[in-house]
């Protein structure tokens, strides 16, 4: 069976970061990730990037980049990402504006011709939901089907996150399995059981993991990318916790 990788989303570790970019990620590495998907450089430039991450060994599984510079410096972000060896690009959020039936038909046309252009140049784009995407517009459908079905299968992936999933009341294991051979990247994060429903490290909340690895593996999951917004313990002893939970279990699925 095919070993799938592990990666930390770096938004986990942003006040990290903004103290010491490269000494965070020499912490990511000692704790045994297999890379990083990005959320910016922390200032440094793409190639200075590479040659951290390579010493460190470290893969760039994805990068995380605003809608509005894709739309602005696609050909940056491309060539950016090819330089650092990443074969995803993320769009990973809307902003409240931007959350309203027209401009989800806008992002739709602009999706398919971005991710043409990924297509071109050997690297993929992706779409990483939220909550918000889960309400119903008006021909019935929620927006994240509506982006999803109406984009080209071709050209536009997803990533989807199992807690956001969670949140707006979904089952994950029926979307990844919806959306089989088009989930390159998955989002692994858990949830607590109690009114507050806020992120829970990996095996400590009520979000069905085991499952979600299963589903996953037979979708074609590329990478798992560990990721958790907010937390009560400091962030790498959270993602410290999710990872030795997450390499328990695909242990356990691989010994099946």
């Amino acid at each position: 069976m095919k070993k799938i990788p592990i990666a930390v989303q770096m938004f986990t570790l942003r006040e990290e970061c903004a103290h010491d970019f490269a000494g965070t990620l020499k912490k990511v590495a000692e704790l045994g990730f297999d890379g990083v998907e990005l959320a910016g450089y922390g200032g440094l430039t793409a190639r200075e990037l590479r040659g951290i991450l390579d010493d460190l060994g470290l893969q760039a599984a994805s990068s995380h980049v605003p809608l509005e510079e894709l739309k602005n410096n696609l050909a940056q972000v491309i060539e950016d990402q090819k330089i650092l060896g990443s074969d995803y690009v993320v769009c990973p959020y809307l902003t409240l504006e931007q959350r309203n039936e027209a401009d989800y038909k806008a992002l739709i046309s602009f999706l398919n011709s971005a991710g043409e252009e990924c297509r071109r140049a050997g690297l993929t784009l992706c779409y990483h939901n939220h909550d918000f995407e889960l309400e119903t517009l008006s021909d019935g459908r929620t927006a994240l089907e509506t982006i999803f079905d109406d984009t080209d299968a071709g050209l536009v992936k997803t990533e989807l996150d199992v807690y956001w999933l969670t949140k707006a009341g979904e089952q994950p294991v029926a979307w990844i399995k919806r959306y089989e051979n088009r989930s390159p990247l998955l989002h692994l994060k858990d949830m607590t059981t109690d009114e507050e429903q806020f992120f829970a490290e990996l095996g400590t909340g009520g979000v069905d993991i085991e499952a979600v690895l299963h589903a996953g593996r037979e979708a074609g999951v590329q990478w798992w990318v560990i990721e958790q917004d907010m937390g009560r313990r400091e962030p790498l002893e959270s993602i410290e916790i999710s990872l030795s939970y997450l390499k328990s279990k695909l242990l356990q699925l691989a010994g099946e």
